[in-house]
C-alpha cells in the first residue's frame, strides 16, 4: 500500500513537531519545510532525523512563505497527499512591532500554498490552515466562540490570520479544493517557545527552584484564555483532515483561566507559598519561605500589548461531534508536564555548569 505524503510548515516549532511525530506513527512520508539560518534551529525534531542517505520516511527542505516560487517548487516536487500550513509569525505582541512580516508570513503566506496547489492543479491534495482564537478579539454575549461566532481581531497577527482562514475558505468554495481549517484556542507544551507567557512562568518557576533566576516580570495578569495541550490539538488536525468533506472547527477545551490563575496552579504544584499584593502596574507574587518574603512575580507595564484581548474561551461542539476530540490532558496535567520538563532542562543546565568550572 503507498504511504501517504504529508507537507508540514513551521515543522520546526511546538505543532510541527508533534504532527510530524504523529504522521510517522501513522507510516506516512513526512516532508517539512525549514528556513535557511546560520544556527540550527531544530532542536524540537532533531529526534527525528536520520541521515537521507538511509532510508527514511522524514525530509527536511529549505523554504520561505515569503517565496511564491519557492513554495510552487517545493510543492510541485513533493506532491503532498496532505499539506498542514502550520507555519506562521505566530507571537502576537511581536506582530505589533512587525505588522508587514507577520502579514507576509501569517497572511500572504496561506494564499501562496493554496495557488500552487490550485496551478499544479492537485485535486487530490488536502490542505489545512492552523487557524486561532485571536480572530476573535472581542468577547461576545455567549461568553464563548464557536464556528459561529463573529471574528474581531485585535492584533496584526489576528487580521493576519484571518485573511488566511477567510482565504482558505473562498478556495474551498470557488475552486472545491479540500481546503479546511481549525480554530485552535491556546494551546501549550513542553515545547512551547520561552517567549510565549506559559513557558515564561513555568521555565522560571523551576529554575527559581533550584536558585538559577531570582524574579520574573509579566504584563496583563489577568488575561483570560483557553489552554489545552498541543498533543491533544495536533491529533485533531490531523482528524480533521481525514473527514469526508472540508470544513471548519473550533478546537478548545471549554474552560478558560487567567495568566494569574496559571502561576497560582504553578507554584502550588512546586510547593512555592505565595501572597499577591498590591494593584495594577503595582502588583506582585510575593514568595514566602518561613520568616522570609521576597518577589517572585512582578507587573511590568513593558510587557502589555497596546491592544488586549481580555478573555477567550471556545466550545467544540463541532469537533467533539465530528472528531470525537476529547482532550487528554487537563489544565492541572498541562502545566505539570510543562514543569516537569523544564524542571529537568534546569537541572541538566546546572550539571553542564558544575562540570565547565
Amino acid at each position: 500500500m503507498k504511504k501517504k505524503i504529508a507537507l508540514i510548515t513551521g515543522i520546526t516549532g511546538q505543532d510541527g513537531s508533534y504532527l510530524a511525530e504523529l504522521l510517522l506513527k501513522k507510516n506516512y512520508v513526512v516532508h517539512g519545510i525549514i528556513r535557511k539560518s546560520s544556527s540550527f534551529n531544530t532542536g524540537r525534531i532533531d529526534h527525528l532525523y536520520v541521515d537521507p542517505h538511509n532510508n527514511t520516511n522524514f525530509y527536511l527542505h529549505y523554504g520561505d512563505l515569503t517565496d511564491s516560487n519557492n513554495i510552487y517548487n517545493l510543492i510541485s516536487k513533493i506532491k503532498p497527499d496532505e499539506v498542514y500550513n502550520l507555519g506562521a509569525q505566530s507571537h502576537v505582541g511581536v506582530s505589533f512591532v512587525n505588522p508587514e512580516y507577520t502579514s507576509q508570513v501569517s497572511g500572504l503566506g496561506t494564499l501562496r500554498i493554496l495557488e500552487a496547489i490550485r496551478f499544479l492543479n492537485l485535486k487530490k491534495t488536502k490542505f489545512y490552515q492552523a487557524s486561532t482564537s485571536e480572530l476573535f478579539g472581542e468577547t461576545n454575549k455567549k461568553k464563548y466562540f464557536d464556528e459561529k461566532s463573529s471574528f474581531s481581531p485585535k492584533s496584526p497577527y489576528g487580521a493576519a490570520k484571518l485573511y488566511s482562514h477567510w482565504i482558505t475558505k473562498i478556495y474551498r468554495e470557488s475552486y472545491g479544493m479540500f481546503a479546511s481549517t481549525g480554530i485552535l484556542f491556546n494551546h501549550e507544551s513542553p515545547r512551547r517557545g520561552e517567549t510565549f507567557v506559559t513557558r515564561k512562568i513555568t521555565r522560571f518557576l523551576t529554575r527559581k527552584y533550584l536558585n538559577l533566576e531570582k524574579k520574573l516580570f509579566l504584563g496583563n495578569i489577568y488575561a483570560k484564555r483557553d489552554w489545552g495541550h498541543a498533543e491533544d490539538y495536533v491529533e485533531m488536525q490531523w482528524k480533521i483532515l481525514q473527514q469526508q468533506k472540508p470544513d471548519d472547527y473550533i478546537i478548545a477545551t471549554g474552560k478558560s483561566y487567567s495568566v494569574k490563575e496559571f502561576i497560582n496552579e504553578a507554584c502550588k504544584q512546586i510547593g512555592f507559598k505565595i501572597k499577591w499584593t498590591g494593584k495594577g502596574l503595582k502588583e506582585k507574587a510575593i514568595l514566602i519561605n518561613g520568616k522570609k518574603k521576597e518577589i517572585l512575580i512582578q507587573v511590568d507595564k513593558k510587557y502589555f500589548r497596546p491592544n488586549e484581548v481580555h478573555f477567550l474561551k471556545g466550545k467544540s461542539f463541532k469537533a467533539i461531534r465530528k472528531l470525537k476530540f476529547k482532550p487528554k490532558y487537563s489544565f492541572q496535567t498541562l502545566i505539570k508536564d510543562m514543569l516537569t520538563s523544564d524542571l529537568k532542562i534546569a537541572r541538566s543546565e546546572m550539571k553542564i555548569n558544575k562540570n565547565d568550572k
